[in-house]
């Protein structure tokens, strides 16, 4: 029996995936080892099988789908938004919502119009009013104060956040929740934050609501003389809010005293077992 003769793919003409016999012995059998690298597939049938590059999907591919119509709101405050049906999908929510062809329109009876608007901003350019700026900052609303004094800027890009974690949309979520950071605000302002976050987040989103306590617990001490009394009506109405405060605030002393070189929560607890002296 011949021995087979080995032959490198590329070495010879262009094949199409037959398997070439040596000229000089019928009997010899042809093993063809492709070369490393390719990035060609060979099908079972022995065909070199070229992938497609995937279409890419232009702006004027969305701009040419059909217009959904949004009904944002209830009552005389509803208001009929339009927006394109392939740049709605990027969203799984909408992707749920128009998963009948037959589908026109989408009644969001509970959504705020201005987090709507800046969602659908953010849908065809990527960002919403008020920009980030490079160097760390927002760009300028000639309609709003320098300073937040009631929280309607703060609860502007909450209202966002909230939004965009209803329509799974995390980048949106992230950006929204950055922008809250880069507001100068008053304690008022902050405590109105504070309620709407704690009103309508769930308990294990601690992307949001840890700042909120870690704030509170740091000034409290001070800035719930500037809110009027309203800080101890947040602590009633959220005892969740009041709970992670004093989380803070009692971490923060046990890491104060473990830097000291104090014997830490061990000693503390130790002395917190004993007997409290009797009144007289």
């Amino acid at each position: 029996m011949a021995d087979p003769e080995v032959r490198v793919g590329g070495s010879g003409p262009a094949d199409e995936g037959d398997v070439e016999m040596a000229g000089g012995d019928e009997g010899a059998e042809v093993i063809e080892i492709p070369e490393v690298g390719g990035e060609d597939t060979v099908a079972e049938g022995g065909a070199a099988e070229e992938e497609k590059p995937a279409q890419r999907v232009t702006f004027v591919d969305y701009l040419k789908s059909p217009m959904i119509e949004l009904l944002i709101g209830n009552g005389d405050a509803q208001t009929l938004l339009m927006a394109h049906k392939a740049l709605l999908l990027k969203s799984p929510f909408f992707v749920q919502k128009l998963s009948s062809p037959d589908t026109k329109r989408i009644e969001l009876v509970d959504d705020d119009l201005d987090a709507m608007s800046c969602f659908l901003e953010y849908l065809y350019t990527g960002e919403y009013f008020p920009h980030r700026l490079p160097g760390g900052s927002l760009e300028v609303d000639p309609m709003e104060p320098k300073t937040d004094e009631s929280g309607a800027q703060l609860l502007k890009h909450a209202r966002v956040y909230t939004l965009a974690e209803k329509l799974e949309m995390p980048v949106l979520k992230s950006l929204s929740h950055s922008k809250i950071h880069l507001i100068n605000s008053t304690a008022p302002a902050e405590l109105a934050y504070a309620r709407y976050v704690y009103s309508h987040t769930t308990r294990n989103d601690h992307t949001i609501r840890k700042p909120v306590a870690s704030f509170w617990g740091q000034r409290s001490h001070v800035l719930r003389h500037q809110t009027e009394g309203t800080f101890r009506d947040m602590c009633m109405d959220f005892p969740e809010f009041a709970f992670d405060v004093l989380s803070f605030v009692l971490d923060a002393e046990e890491k104060r005293a473990l830097r000291k070189g104090g014997g830490g929560v061990e000693d503390d607890v130790g002395r917190s077992a004993r007997k409290r002296a009797r009144g007289i």
